[in-house]
């Protein structure tokens, strides 16, 4: 199939077009990966319970990890901990995927006209899915063990947005950038290692010394990461201030995200 793609210079009305492709891809995206195993896509339900299994074991019984609740029940630290993971990996499934979108998808480039801005975004959907997967896990345990949530945590799609326009944008650099330079990938998944320990997942910001807590200003996600717990676990409205910042500061990195990615994807064919 071709599909007569001019370029567009605004994400809104290139994602607005192909929202039936991006659908359908997105789909072929999710059942794709679990395609020939005995559980299929049981195995998004799985493995973030085994994930959080070993987790807890690990920072909770062999570390003494504890939380700043006065708490020391492993459960709730258990779903501390899970809230936190939910956005990084939704997070680092889609950057360190990117630099190798377009190298997978070479087809696309050489034999269609085909809208390749829209592989990120696909990206982005399936991990979409399995971060709600993950977040319906998150919801079984908590009230098996604690009841209802609160109310506050309605709020979390609301939360996650900034975090889906910073995705968006840093995975259109990335995916542009690793059509050029093949270490990319390697700098990503680097990085990335270095994010999961960086941010607040496995300890509060409480625990750093007050020193090193203002260099978490410059981790994009802390703060998202901070506000999920705060609206899932604890009752908290966001920090609607910061919130503020946070959506006008993803957006302008979604917008230029893009523009870089519409203006470098003239040369995917001569270097592919």
């Amino acid at each position: 199939m071709i599909y007569n793609h001019p370029i567009m210079w605004t994400p809104c009305d290139s994602l607005w077009k192909n929202r039936g492709l991006i659908k359908a891809l997105v789909g072929r995206e999710v059942i794709g990966r679990y395609r020939g195993s005995m559980m299929g896509v049981l195995w998004s339900f799985f493995l973030p319970v085994m994930m959080l299994a070993v987790y807890t074991f690990v920072f909770s019984v062999i570390f003494k990890a504890r939380w700043d609740t006065g708490s020391d029940s492993k459960t709730e630290f258990a779903l501390i901990l899970f809230a936190g993971l939910l956005v990084f990996n939704f997070f680092s499934e889609c950057v360190n995927r990117a630099p190798g979108l377009i190298l997978a998808n070479t087809s696309y480039v050489k034999k269609v006209v085909f809208p390749l801005e829209i592989l990120p975004v696909v990206t982005l959907g399936a991990a979409l899915f399995h971060c709600g997967v993950g977040l319906s896990v998150w919801f079984l345990f908590y009230m098996i063990f604690f009841g209802v949530p609160p109310l506050t945590a309605l709020l979390f799609p609301v939360v996650l947005l900034p975090l889906l326009f910073l995705t968006a944008g840093v995975s259109w650099l990335l995916a542009s950038l690793g059509v050029f330079l093949r270490d990319v990938a390697q700098v990503v998944g680097v990085v990335t290692t270095m994010l999961l320990f960086l941010s607040p997942i496995f300890y509060p910001i409480s625990a750093l010394p007050e020193e090193f807590r203002t260099v978490l200003v410059f981790n994009p996600l802390a703060h998202i990461i901070e506000q999920t717990r705060g609206v899932l676990i604890f009752g908290r409205m966001p920090n609607w201030n910061l919130y503020g910042v946070s959506l006008i500061g993803s957006l302008v990195v979604a917008w230029l995200g893009y523009l870089w990615f519409q203006k470098t994807r003239k040369g995917f064919a001569d270097v592919l």
